[in-house]
């Protein structure tokens, strides 16, 4: 994979501002954007899927322009070929754990086509979702849950895979099963990620190469032996107040991003 990518994106409030300005290059094929939250790694990653508009800049991935201010490129999101993994999984309750899987690939009114069917039948093996296929996604776990949202992001055949912390609902144990299955899971199907992260562990488990954000900026970047072996503890004691928040979204800050159908559809 290649990417390389300028974002500048302000927000503003009558109490607060914030100023995303990063810029990356890299041709790994495991990115992790590293740091505590509210440093902007989720508007770096929400840039990337074209679910937020930069002011200004230039997205890249795999010599395809997917974004550049200058030249008035801003390819929509379903059409950029990504697949995304929200940190709340994102699925939806009306459907059943086959439909949540083959929802980017059923036609309007017509379902499925019989490939695309065995698609998710293969998909739902292999994640061992099979025997679930007809439940609700309210009555599955939350290991469960993110087996649904990787297969349904990995179903319409995506160039690379968008994480926004992906563990980070689920209790220690279950994290190291699931970092095994999503690693073995991107060799099996030759695709790069791109994870959001503030865990160290996932950077050394996933990562080939590694962002590291603080206040809206890339203040490293390098492989993961460099990053991980250095010592990160003020990073994130310098920014405690941004650690309470629930997302990325620094506090009290609006941002006009994609509908909330658009989001979903995002995910496959």
């Amino acid at each position: 994979m290649r990417i390389r990518f300028h974002i500048e994106k302000r927000l503003h409030s009558q109490s607060n501002n914030f100023a995303l300005n990063c810029s990356l290059e890299t041709e790994d094929d495991s990115l992790v954007l590293f740091g505590p939250s509210g440093s902007g790694k989720t508007l770096t990653l929400t840039a990337l899927a074209g679910l937020m508009r930069p002011d200004t800049g230039y997205i890249e991935i795999n010599g395809r322009v997917l974004f550049d201010s200058n030249k008035g490129i801003d390819v929509p999101t379903r059409h950029r070929g990504l697949g995304y993994v929200f940190q709340d999984y994102a699925l939806f309750p009306h459907l059943s754990i086959r439909d949540n899987i083959g929802f980017a690939l059923a036609r309007p009114f017509r379902g499925l086509t019989s490939q695309d069917a065995n698609r998710v039948d293969d998909l739902m093996n292999l994640f061992g979702l099979s025997e679930l296929a007809q439940r609700s996604p309210r009555v599955i776990s939350g290991g469960q849950k993110q087996r649904v949202a990787v297969a349904r992001a990995l179903a319409s055949q995506p160039s690379a895979l968008l994480l926004d912390e992906p563990f980070s609902a689920l209790d220690q144990p279950l994290r190291q099963k699931m970092r095994t299955e999503l690693a073995k899971a991107a060799r099996l199907f030759d695709i790069p990620i791109i994870m959001v992260t503030h865990d160290l562990v996932d950077v050394e488990a996933l990562g080939k190469s590694v962002a590291v954000y603080r206040h809206g900026r890339i203040v490293r970047h390098g492989s993961v032996g460099d990053v991980a072996g250095e010592d990160w503890s003020g990073l994130f004691g310098a920014t405690a107040h941004s650690e309470r928040a629930e997302n990325e979204r620094p506090h009290n800050l609006s941002l006009t991003t994609k509908s909330h159908s658009e989001m979903h559809r995002a995910a496959v």
